[in-house]
């Protein structure tokens, strides 16, 4: 048989319920309040859900571990890898047998390391042909350009004085600049002046013309005796 709530006031009177009575006609408490108050949650449910919540942790912890492994096998995929595995071997292989090749024809090689390189033609397999081809055209302009860079490293001692000298013609060269405006300015000036005295020659020649027009021409006077007989009186 169940136990009768204290809190519920439809049950036998008590004092609780004359109490919470007192305080829903009072409206300290409402119906609402009692009814929240009556909803009890059971502790499995809690237990429920932190297994939950374990099992989502745990399984959260497996993807981070197989994330690390996958990103321990893409680091070390050119060594683990069986692919991988095989292109170095293959590669090693090759230089391996390269070198054996070398080996055998040890001989015939060092003779020919000791003849001088003339006009010798070195066998290149078909798929360097295109690299070659490169390379020679960097060789071309690296000689084409040798002499500017050797002159470039002889010159890097006397810089510091190239770069003095180049100061000191720059301030000459400024006040050559300045000179040759000021005589440029002159220049004009002067112009301006024989443009003004050309024009001012035209008005003093016509002035000179219109004055000779207008002169009198005076004859000269006669000699007389007397004149002569006075000067010799005189001496």
């Amino acid at each position: 048989m169940a136990a009768a709530n204290p809190w519920d006031s439809a049950t036998a009177p008590n004092a609780a319920g004359l109490l919470l009575g007192h305080f829903i006609t009072s409206k300290l408490v409402t119906e609402e309040m009692l009814n929240i108050s009556k909803k009890s949650t059971s502790c499995f449910v809690n237990f429920s859900r932190l297994q939950q919540i374990t099992d989502i942790q745990a399984e959260i912890y497996q993807k981070n571990l197989e994330i690390e492994l996958l990103s321990l096998e893409k680091d070390a995929a050119d060594v683990v890898h069986p692919s991988f595995l095989a292109q170095k071997c293959h590669s090693l292989q090759s230089m391996n047998n390269h070198l054996e090749a070398v080996l055998k024809e040890k001989r015939s090689l060092r003779q020919r390391l000791l003849k001088p390189m003339c006009q010798g033609n070195l066998p290149i397999e078909a798929v360097y042909h295109r690299y070659m081809v490169h390379l020679l055209e960097l060789a071309v302009t690296f000689i084409e350009r040798l002499e500017d860079h050797l002159e470039t490293i002889r010159n890097i001692p006397h810089l510091d004085a190239d770069l003095k000298k180049m100061s000191t013609a720059l301030a000459k060269m400024d006040i050559l600049v300045t000179e040759t405006e000021e005589l440029a300015e002159n220049i004009l000036k002067w112009r301006e002046q024989q443009k003004e005295v050309s024009s001012y020659i035209p008005k003093i020649l016509a002035e000179k013309n219109s004055l000779h027009k207008h002169d009198v021409i005076v004859p000269p006077l006669p000699l007389t005796s007397k004149v002569n007989v006075q000067t010799i009186n005189a001496k």
